[in-house]
């Protein structure tokens, strides 16, 4: 029931906004219109609140929300057309940043479920568009920058856990443990990436402790599934007792894929004393590590020597973006954008590279394509 304070005429059709305390955060667009006790509008959609005292004070007021504003991103990602996905995309690494710098809360758990649905969706619909992110590999500072090698990570171990022919329940809780493996340094990760200076004996400890750590704040903030635990607890040990923080010689499948994956993505991201690892030579090197290990060559299938998001040249002279997948790990499809003679094309022509005239001759580090990410993103979604 609504509180008694709000009048059957204002209330008709609204819930209050405490009610769905869970979609919002400070500093991340709100979703849908806030309004008044009487109904009438005081923050519109995609605007900001800007401090926790703001956010709080809209509850303490008895703020409402129309419930025909309130169709979940899940049905969102079910319904937009194609070309919509990238915006998406963006709204749930937004949307799950967000859930994951709260994980003290005790209604973390269900706040992170409502939040990453929409990307196992996303993952489903599109799983090309889904490895694409994982490539783009934006530099984003600080916790943002923790956030998304989890996103990338969870996404992997999404993926390859399909291929691999998982339940459906320990696919969903290899995502989860990913996407909340390193809840307890997602800032230092960022200070990380862009420190020249090796690790202090501080920043070392913190390190050596965060698996330990992350469980303890997703305990708090209402997990208590312990194969997820267990997988966050676990996924830095490895087989031959080196890893930590226990030196473990026995450990869980999904730690094992998590920390497999965990490898793949920071591989493929720069940091301050070395650029990005092209992502036909992380794939080669996963699998020279491990030579037939199931969990590796399923990777290197799933992504391909050439994933979505590489950059390549052709036989043809062409230069393009790889859009999607072939049917062999070395034949994907590809926008070609730019011609033999070095001229852009005015719409990306489609190659397929299966085809020897267009074979892949080699990748093309990002930096050195001045392809703007809008483009990219119309390119993945035309073909």
């Amino acid at each position: 029931m609504y509180p008694p304070s709000y009048s059957t005429a204002a209330t008709a059709g609204y819930a209050p906004l405490a009610a769905v305390r869970h979609r919002i955060a400070v500093g991340v667009p709100l979703p849908f219109n806030v309004r008044n006790a009487d109904g009438t509008l005081l923050l519109a959609r995609d605007q900001r609140v800007d401090s926790h005292d703001a956010l709080q004070a809209l509850f303490d007021n008895g703020s409402l929300v129309d419930i025909a504003e309130l169709p979940t991103a899940l049905e969102q990602v079910r319904l937009a057309p194609r070309e919509e996905l990238p915006r998406l995309w963006n709204d749930c690494f937004e949307r799950v940043g967000a859930v994951l710098r709260q994980c003290r809360n005790d209604s973390f758990r269900d706040a992170l479920h409502e939040a990453s649905a929409p990307v196992a969706e996303l993952v489903a619909r599109d799983p090309d568009l889904a490895i694409f992110q994982v490539l783009r590999q934006d530099q984003s500072p600080l916790t943002q920058y923790g956030v998304n090698h989890s996103m990338n990570t969870a996404i992997v171990c999404r993926l390859v856990a399909a291929r691999l022919g998982w339940a459906e329940d320990d696919t969903q809780r290899v995502f989860k443990a990913a996407l909340t493996m390193n809840v307890s340094m997602l800032e230092l990760q960022g200070t990380l990436a862009y420190q020249a200076a090796p690790p202090t004996r501080e920043q070392r400890a913190a390190i050596l402790a965060h698996p330990m750590r992350s469980v303890e704040m997703l305990e708090r903030g209402g997990v208590t599934d312990r194969a997820w635990l267990d997988a966050v607890a676990q996924h830095h040990e490895v087989p031959d007792g080196s890893g930590y923080p226990q030196g473990l010689t026995e450990i869980g499948e999904l730690a094992s894929l998590i920390r497999r994956a965990d490898q793949y993505t920071a591989k493929l991201g720069a940091r301050h004393y070395r650029d990005a690892v092209t992502a036909d030579r992380v794939g080669r090197e996963m699998f020279m590590s491990e030579p037939g290990h199931p969990m590796v060559a399923a990777m290197v299938k799933e992504f391909g020597l050439y994933p979505p998001g590489c950059f390549v040249a052709l036989a043809s002279g062409e230069t393009g973006l790889v859009v999607k997948r072939g049917h062999a790990v070395n034949n994907p499809i590809v926008a070609a954008m730019v011609d033999a003679k070095g001229r852009a094309y005015a719409e990306p022509v489609r190659r397929d590279t299966s085809y020897p005239a267009f074979a892949v001759t080699t990748v093309i580090p990002a930096r050195h394509m001045a392809v703007p990410l809008a483009a990219q993103e119309r390119a993945l979604t035309a073909f």
